[in-house]
């Protein structure tokens, strides 16, 4: 893909240079093995750099098209897919759950107790596809939430990201339908397997599993040939390797970048909550496709009016995230930030306390990695990395700073 010059799209060229030692510091000091970060504006590519090393056994240098676990950066993606269906009439938004996957018609909700002893009442009114598109279903993560519920969820065994071959998508998402709900549908914001359960109801209604839905709807329309659930044998060599920091600041590799890669094995379960890989360009066109109101270099995935409802902040009353749940999650501060089908949504600049615009949409993975798109500066970019957990450091809030002062134009 090509470069231009920072200048031809009113970005400092001196000043988006100053990504490189932000970079190049980070693994110098041993906090990440590797980077990449991808800087567009006006759907032109003004900045792509990497600094590191790919794979520390081999000290193989990071390269441009180089795969990545993208994790939690699936959601967007699998979010879009079921807006593709959703404007082909086959459902609509404030359906409920249950008329595609009748296992949560009998859902139940969290009163007290724990294990056996544990007390639930009917939801009321049921939960919605909305609720999963927002995360306010009243579905949680297991190994995230403290208390009775996510110890029921880990005593079931229930793990999207975590059982890539062990069972189907169908047979999680039941087990899960068989816990007690969190919070009642559309009361509050938790993060959760909401978009796994969002995965398996666009495979319902498309009648196909979730990986062909989304190769033929996003995937082969966009060009995103390195995109997918599981990395093919013959570009096993262009995988990087996953580290983990642990609570005593050392790290460990819990991922190889080889053949035995968990990414590199077959898979039963389509995690559309955090299960594909990808890499910087193939993401930047995802997310270009975002910025251009659903249609990317003559190619259109989603219909203009559909794209701007996707991407504005669906929380109720305008809400952001501090008010409607999580006031932090990851190391990000959610004042300010509402969340859209899919994705946060920033709905208050100023309150957010970082460089941003208002209606910028964005997201992460757990994995450290992260892209938003700002259609107000008309900026994409794409941040890739290997570190578990995403908390570990300010990298998402260091990036935008360092980008938004690169722009003079």
């Amino acid at each position: 893909m090509n470069i231009v010059r920072p200048t031809a799209v009113g970005m400092s060229a001196e000043r988006l240079a100053r990504l490189g030692p932000w970079m190049e510091g980070y693994v110098e000091s041993g906090k990440l093995s590797g980077c990449m970060t991808l800087v567009a504006r006006h759907g032109q590519i003004a900045y792509w750099d990497s600094r590191g090393v790919a794979d520390q056994s081999s000290g193989r240098p990071m390269a441009s098209d180089d795969i990545f676990r993208i994790y939690s950066m699936t959601k967007p993606i699998v979010s879009v897919a079921a807006m593709t269906l959703f404007e082909e009439g086959k459902f609509q938004l404030d359906d409920p759950v249950s008329r595609f996957l009748p296992e949560f018609g009998e859902a139940r909700l969290w009163i007290e107790g724990e294990g056996e002893a544990m007390k639930t009442e009917a939801i009321g009114d049921a939960m919605k596809i909305w609720h999963l598109m927002t995360h306010t279903s009243g579905l949680i993560y297991g190994n995230r939430s403290i208390g009775p519920v996510g110890d029921a969820y880990q005593a079931a065994g229930i793990d999207f990201s975590g059982s890539r071959n062990i069972g189907s998508l169908e047979a999680m998402t039941k087990l899960c339908a068989s816990m007690p709900l969190r919070w009642r549908p559309g009361t509050r914001w938790e993060y959760s397997v909401s978009t796994d359960v969002l995965g398996r109801l666009v495979e319902v209604v498309a009648g196909k599993p979730l990986g062909e839905v989304l190769a033929e709807r996003i995937f082969k329309p966009l060009g995103m040939n390195d995109t997918s659930f599981a990395v093919p044998h013959s570009k096993i060599n262009r995988l990087t390797e996953l580290f983990e920091r642990c609570v005593d600041n050392s790290y460990i590799s819990v991922d190889p970048a080889s053949d035995q890669s968990s990414w590199a094995k077959p898979i039963t379960l389509e995690s559309g909550g955090g299960g594909l890989v990808s890499t910087a360009s193939d993401y930047f066109k995802f997310a270009e496709m975002l910025r251009g109101l659903g249609t990317f270099e003559g190619t259109r995935v989603l219909g203009r009016k559909t794209a701007e409802y996707m991407m504005r902040n669906h929380l109720p009353g305008n809400s952001d995230l501090t008010n409607m749940g999580q006031p932090i999650f990851s190391e990000t501060s959610y004042d300010g930030i509402g969340f859209s089908l899919g994705g946060s949504v920033v709905v208050d600049a100023a309150k957010a306390k970082a460089l941003c615009s208002e209606g910028e949409f964005a997201w992460g993975g757990v994995a450290s990695t992260a892209f938003w798109v700002d259609r107000a500066e008309g900026v994409v970019v794409v941040f890739l990395t290997q570190l578990l957990p995403s908390s570990s450091y300010p990298i998402r809030r260091e990036i935008r700073s360092l980008v938004y002062q690169s722009l003079v134009g």
